[in-house]
């Protein structure tokens, strides 16, 4: 690209002419658009609608939405337009949300049953069907999404080994992968998008550890890597993801747990940034969150060390720059936003936000 010359620039300038460049359009854009999170409470039975202000990493309330039941798992439509929350206590049922593109507040748009407790749940690619595992139903399912954005009935339910914790398809929308903790495992499914249906693959199983807690998992950016952390020894797992044949192979085993801890491991969540470069995993005992550098060619882990965070920190989401972790608290009733830092991977001190009682769940929606 010329870069033109001062005298050009100023003739521009008192023309009143103005020169934007892609990256100026890119700025402009960012600089406008709006960052929210949305927190689920499961005690005080409500999900708390926050607004990240990435100029100053801070968050700001906006709203409570109350829902009725004990709020967990959440997620959201793959056009961010709707926003899923799944009730974990009696009648299980899951309730689908509007986000208004203005404000980022919700829109109830109904409820559907769920076949049972989900400890998880997620939208496949195409938007038109819900995926939910089941820790105590030992199970997972299928329901629809209608043209509308909101869940329907539950199209298939199959039985899995005991405590189905996390279940995910791949960017390709081909296959299915579903977790076990009890059965110290995953699941690999072929996925039918049209029909949205589970079909079994070969092979159909790869298993971990003995009493690992096979719980949370996630892609690499291109999806050439499967990360998974396990709940009751608090160890982190890579795989290589074979895309044209669905299938798993052990690489690495580390550990999310600090040095010279003591106590019961409890491990709890999972995330990439999304330049795929860093990796960080919760951990419920310690209170800690582990940070990982990620192999770009190799898909293995360096492990950089932890960062004291809110008490028991479960659910915790990283927003779309990459620049900012929200973590919630389940001890403290509070999120955190740590500041990533983009060279080192480290996390900065957290700055601290009061919400509802036993968050559990984050989302972040960037939205214009």
């Amino acid at each position: 690209m010329n870069t033109p010359s001062m005298p050009q620039r100023t003739k521009w300038s008192r023309a009143g002419a103005v020169l934007v460049t892609a990256a100026g359009l890119w700025a402009a854009a960012s600089a406008h658009a709006a960052t929210y999170v949305y927190v689920a409470n499961a005690d005080s039975q409500d999900i708390s609608v926050l607004e990240l202000d990435r100029s100053q990493g801070q968050l700001k309330a906006l709203d409570t939405v109350a829902i009725g039941g004990m709020v967990m798992p959440m997620t959201v439509s793959p056009d961010k337009r709707f926003l899923y929350a799944a009730l974990r206590s009696q009648p299980f049922r899951v309730t689908s949300f509007a986000i208004d593109a203005t404000n980022g507040r919700l829109r109830k748009l109904g409820e559907a049953p769920l076949a049972d407790s989900m400890a998880n749940i997620d939208v496949d690619a195409s938007g038109r069907w819900l995926f939910a595992a089941s820790y105590p139903g030992h199970k997972i399912t299928v329901n629809s999404i209608g043209k509308d954005g909101a869940v329907g009935a539950v199209q298939q339910l199959i039985p899995t080994a005991p405590n189905a914790h996390a279940i995910h398809a791949d960017a390709a929308n081909r296959f299915v992968v579903a977790t076990s903790l009890g059965g110290d495992n995953l699941s690999i499914w072929r996925f039918d998008a049209d029909k949205g249906q589970l079909t079994p693959h070969e092979p159909a199983l790869v298993t971990t550890a003995a009493k690992a807690g096979a719980r949370h998992f996630v892609w690499g950016k291109a999806q050439r890597f499967l990360y998974l952390v396990n709940e009751l020894d608090a160890s982190l797992y890579v795989y290589a993801w074979d895309a044209a044949r669905g299938a798993l192979r052990e690489l690495q085993r580390t550990t999310t747990l600090p040095a010279g801890f003591a106590g019961k491991p409890w491990a709890a969540d999972m995330h990439l940034t999304p330049d795929g470069k860093y990796l960080y995993a919760s951990e419920r005992t310690s209170s800690t969150i582990s940070a990982f550098r990620v192999d770009p060619a190799s898909g293995l882990l360096q492990p950089l060390g932890q960062t004291a965070t809110e008490t028991t920190p479960r659910g915790f989401a990283i927003d779309s720059t990459g620049r900012y972790l929200v973590v919630a608290g389940q001890g403290s009733h509070s999120v955190s936003v740590h500041a990533i830092d983009g060279a080192s991977g480290a996390l900065g001190a957290p700055k601290s936000l009061a919400v509802g009682k036993n968050p559990n769940w984050i989302e972040i929606v960037d939205l214009p």
